[in-house]
């Protein structure tokens, strides 16, 4: 059992299991960065006191980019959706409770819509707070200087983990651009790729098929109200 600013990281038969899979698949960047945000997801559990079971807080984590890896090169899912798959197919091999699937799935596929998680279980709200963390700093000053550096020590941000996560997105995303619509992944498509062009959702009520004319409502009942 190791244990990393005061956090224990699961050594069940299931984690490392996880741990051997995602290590033999993902980047150095990617298994680092997963585990950190397992650890930064745990602490931000501790400090507001939820309860959680670290073990799916730990798979959640450390499948959270799975989808980005060159398993899914041909893919038009969004790669949280293929990350989410492929834990769940993971836990289901490994006969876990159908619940405890679906709580993992969820906090894998929630993991980039912002404004959602907090409101969700706290596997799910901390998987994205340790993304968070560690991709966007949030709450950086509620972690202390010590906590911070002792998980980085242990797995390296690297000189320039900004600039190469953001490459690694756009790696696990550019031959899928219709799959960031409406998501923050179209930031990174938009800052990769100049031909990049993003669809735009009022554009796409405006332009659809609907003709409201053709099916507005002429009948005299006047419990219908007509806008």
């Amino acid at each position: 059992m190791t244990t990393i600013a005061g956090i224990k990281i699961p050594d069940s038969k299931l984690a490392r299991a996880a741990t051997e899979l995602v290590r033999d698949t993902e980047s150095d960047l990617l298994f680092h960065h997963s585990t950190r945000v397992f650890l930064f997801g745990a602490l931000t559990g501790e400090r507001k006191q939820l309860k959680y079971d670290p073990e799916l807080l730990y798979i959640g984590a450390m499948f959270h980019d799975m989808g980005l890896t060159e398993q899914f090169r041909t893919s038009q899912n969004r790669f949280e959706v293929d990350s989410a798959n492929a834990a769940r197919s993971f836990l289901e091999q490994h006969g876990i409770p159908e619940g405890d699937v679906d709580l993992v799935w969820d906090a894998i596929a929630l993991h980039t819509t912002p404004g959602i998680p907090p409101f969700k279980k706290p596997v799910v709200q901390l998987v994205t707070a340790g993304v968070e963390m560690d991709v966007l700093g949030f709450a950086f000053d509620e972690f202390t200087e010590e906590q911070r550096k002792v998980v980085v020590a242990a797995h390296p941000r690297g000189e320039n983990f900004k600039e190469q996560i953001i490459n690694a997105f756009n790696d696990g995303m550019k031959h899928r651009p219709d799959s960031t619509f409406g998501t923050v992944n179209d930031d990174v498509l938009a800052l990769k790729d100049v031909g990049f062009r993003r669809k735009n959702f009022c554009s796409i009520i405006l332009g659809n098929a609907w003709n409201d004319s053709n099916y507005a409502c002429t009948c005299n009942d006047p419990a219908h109200k007509h806008g």
